[in-house]
C-alpha cells in the first residue's frame, strides 16, 4: 500500500469513528445534582429545590428515603438545653407518623444532636433524651416502637460547622434516618 492510500485510510478510519461519536452524543444537558437525603433544610423551614430549575427531576419514589426528606421532613429542632417537643416540630413529627404507618416495612433510627456547647457527657445524655422524646412522640401516634432504634451523637455530628446561634439552633436537632424497607 503506498504513503497516500495508508493516509487515505486512516483518515477514513478517523472520519468513521468521529461520525459514530457524533451519532452516539446526547444533545440533552446533564441534570445538576440536587440536595442529597439528609441535607438539613434549617429549623422551621421546608424541603427547597436547588436553585436554576432546569431539568432535575425532583419527584421522589413513593415510600422511598428521598420521599421522606423531601416530602416529610427528617429534622426536627430543639431548645437550648431541652429536649421537649417544639410546637413546630409537631407537625413535622405528625407527618412522619403518618408516612411511616403508610409504609410499615419502614425501620428508622433518630438521632439525637446537639451544639458544641457543654461538655462531652452532658451533651451525649441530652442527645439520648431528645432521641427518646421524638421516639416517644411517634409512638404515641402508632408507630410500633419495635421500628424505631434511638442513637445519641452529643455534638460529634453537627449539621452546620459554624459557630453562633444560627448553627447552633441547627445542631441542637432529632434527626430520622430510614435504616430498613424503603423502596
Amino acid at each position: 500500500m503506498s504513503f497516500d492510500a495508508k493516509r487515505a485510510a486512516r483518515l477514513a478510519l478517523i472520519l468513521a469513528a468521529t461520525a459514530s461519536m457524533a451519532a452516539c452524543a446526547s444533545t440533552k444537558p446533564l441534570p445538576e445534582p440536587g440536595p442529597g437525603p439528609g441535607t438539613p433544610p434549617g429549623p422551621g423551614t421546608g424541603y427547597k429545590p436547588a436553585p436554576g430549575g432546569g431539568a432535575v427531576d425532583t419527584r421522589a419514589i413513593p415510600g422511598s428515603a428521598q420521599d421522606f426528606v423531601i416530602n416529610v421532613g427528617d429534622f426536627v429542632y430543639f431548645d437550648l438545653d431541652s429536649y421537649d417537643i417544639r410546637s413546630d416540630a409537631m407537625s413535622v413529627l405528625d407527618a412522619q407518623a403518618a408516612w411511616l404507618m403508610r409504609y410499615p416495612a419502614v425501620q428508622i433510627r433518630v438521632e439525637g444532636n446537639c451544639d458544641e456547647r457543654g461538655t462531652r457527657e452532658y451533651n451525649l445524655a441530652l442527645g439520648a433524651r431528645r432521641a427518646n422524646a421524638v421516639r416517644d412522640y411517634l409512638v404515641s401516634r402508632g408507630v410500633s416502637s419495635a421500628r424505631i432504634a434511638t442513637l445519641s451523637w452529643g455534638k460529634e455530628r453537627p449539621v452546620d460547622p459554624g459557630a453562633g446561634e444560627e448553627a447552633w439552633s441547627r445542631n441542637r436537632n432529632g434527626h430520622t434516618v430510614i435504616i430498613a424497607g424503603a423502596r
